[in-house]
């Protein structure tokens, strides 16, 4: 399994309901679970920046990626960005070999 970071930016609309976060959060989570049975959420973060969530996730491949970060556009997201990531240490393995 590969390891992705999606990062979501919500719309505005959606960011004018946030005492409903939680109950449009699980509905989301719901849907993913549906569609991408495969996928496994390992955390997920508030931000205060650029973007408003970070989840990390492992999936099987960049299909099953795409598929989550287009289920975050159905419910709300004005972006979702899903990006590969190499553990620390796997990514300093690579650079002894270069």
């Amino acid at each position: 399994m590969q390891t992705y970071i999606l990062f979501t930016k919500l719309t505005p609309e959606v960011l004018q309901q946030m005492k409903n976060r939680e109950q449009i959060g699980h509905v989301w989570m719901d849907k993913v679970k549906e569609k991408c049975p495969e996928v496994k959420f390992l955390s997920h973060y508030a931000l205060l920046g650029d973007y408003d969530f970070l989840d990390i996730y492992e999936a099987p491949d960049e299909e099953s990626a795409a598929k989550v970060s287009i289920i975050s556009q159905q419910f709300g997201a004005s972006e979702a960005k899903s990006l590969p990531a190499i553990p620390y240490k796997r990514f300093v393995e690579l650079t002894e070999m270069i």
